[in-house]
């Protein structure tokens, strides 16, 4: 996709649906205004791609989609388009656990042997579910390179590891400790994870379009992942992500999130007793705490330390965060399909917009702008603007992307232009390795061996531990003799 092309679609295909809940509270009106800015130069700078919404008092104040659920097709984000929520998932997996101890089918501190008699004894006599809610079992975090589909298979992989620590002595996110949660519910129920989910939260609370991710069958309005290599995008492994299960196996819409926000504010899932428990700042992470399927942190915005209830996720082409603030009976929702996303600057932005606090506008990069002026203008119009504003601070300088964009050119076999950017590179990075080794192989395409010597060896100077030049080295050396 063109970048100029690109950057036009983003600006034409945003949803316009920003709300109020009333045309004569101009404070309301202002603070979806100043969201609308701040999301709008962040998807401009190709740093925001999916969707969001924003409740403020109860009320709905914002809902917008930017850019493009599918880019092979130009289709457009909507705020009822779906993504995966990835770690939101365990937010209900939590719910469920909870929703099992309020009806008497679980109890937060009997040992799990009590629940899966066929789990390893020595272990699942010192776990039990309030360890596994709070990352204080001590399961480690166990990846395989094997996708496994069925819940027993995946606790197999996990079951008979040693523990790293004593239940409940210490705090150690686990994945692993969530996929045993759901298989938990499972067998207390006799009913799968996911048709546990719809009967007891996806059905009373109306969240049609939210469900359990499966990548065969085909999920209406389902957005595709994408990662990202600068200046290009990509799809991202399809392959089942079913394997992630009760810890990150969710999809939703943003507009079903305002739903769940709805739900966990006025206690339609669960009575005020569980709901506390659940919120409550059982383990430390860090500087903050974990509750039940929770981040629980005070997040510091201008002149305010704000208490939210939040959580967010990651996998492969997607990233998610879901905030509560209770004390003014806000929510925050921010979904995108682009791995590069940069929702927690954006949520902060947010918090500060409802607080009515300073917020930090994200800096031009100015990789991205000589870019578009390359493709309209040519390339020398592209690095003259480039070096006139390097040094101004409303920009922001990055090596990596200045590289990945010659390359970006080199890859089109548009030698000019990408020699002319990895000199570029050398100039404002001169002592840096990689711009040296990147023009040195730009050189290589066009047959200038000389030139690429000098460079390669000038890339291993800065870097004595990059190989790949002292290979290249060795053979430009023995070509040049001859």
């Amino acid at each position: 996709m063109k970048l100029i092309s690109k950057f036009c679609l983003l600006l034409l295909v945003s949803s316009c649906s920003g709300e109020s809940n009333s045309d004569t509270d101009k404070n309301f009106t202002t603070k979806a205004d100043k969201i609308n800015e701040i999301i709008s130069l962040y998807s401009d700078y190709e740093s925001f791609n999916g969707a969001v919404a924003v409740s403020h008092q109860g009320a709905i104040l914002y809902k917008k989609g930017f850019g493009f659920a599918n880019m092979e097709w130009d289709i457009p984000n909507e705020t009822d388009t779906k993504f995966q929520i990835a770690s939101i998932t365990k937010s209900f997996t939590a719910m469920l656990i909870m929703q099992l101890v309020n009806e008497g089918e679980l109890d937060l501190k009997k040992p799990i042997a009590a629940y899966l008699p066929d789990y390893p004894k020595e272990n699942a006599n010192k776990i039990n579910i309030h360890h596994l809610l709070t990352h204080t079992s001590g399961i480690p975090n166990v990846k395989s390179d094997i996708k496994a589909n069925r819940p027993e298979d995946m606790v197999n992989q996990f079951a008979n590891e040693p523990l790293n620590f004593v239940p409940g002595s210490n705090f150690d996110y686990s994945n692993s400790g969530y996929t045993l949660l759901g298989y938990i519910i499972e067998k207390v129920t006799g009913k799968p994870y996911q048709k546990v989910l719809r009967e007891k939260i996806f059905n009373p609370l109306k969240m049609e379009n939210s469900g359990f991710y499966k990548h065969r069958p085909i999920i209406k309005k389902m957005s595709s992942g994408y990662d990202t290599w600068y200046p290009e995008y990509f799809d991202v492994d399809k392959s089942d992500e079913s394997s992630a299960y009760a810890a990150g196996g969710l999809y939703s819409t943003v507009d079903d999130m305002l739903l769940w926000d709805k739900a966990l504010v006025n206690e339609e899932l669960l009575p005020k007793k569980y709901m506390d428990m659940i919120f409550t700042k059982h383990s430390p992470d860090g500087n903050h705490h974990y509750g039940y399927g929770w981040e629980l942190r005070k997040v510091n915005v201008g002149k305010k330390n704000i208490e939210t209830i939040s959580h967010s996720g990651r996998v492969d082409g997607y990233r998610t965060i879901f905030t509560q603030i209770p004390k003014t009976n806000s929510c925050i929702v921010l979904f995108s399909n682009t791995s590069n996303s940069l929702l927690h600057r954006i949520n902060t932005a947010i918090l500060a917009i409802l607080n009515d606090q300073s917020y930090d506008f994200p800096l031009k990069p100015i990789t991205l702008f000589m870019d578009r002026i390359i493709e309209k203008e040519g390339i020398d119009k592209g690095i003259e603007f480039y070096k006139a504003n390097s040094k101004n601070p409303a920009y922001s300088i990055s090596e990596d992307e200045l590289i990945l964009s010659g390359y970006y050119f080199l890859k089109q076999d548009n030698f000019n232009k990408a020699l002319k950017i990895f000199k570029l590179a050398i100039e404002t990075f001169p002592d840096k390795y990689n711009p040296y080794h990147s023009y040195a192989e730009g050189l290589m395409k066009i047959g200038k061996k000389k030139e690429a010597l000098v460079n390669f060896k000038m890339s291993l100077k800065l870097n004595p531990n990059n190989g790949r030049a002292a290979r290249m080295i060795e053979i430009l050396e023995n070509e040049v003799k001859e």
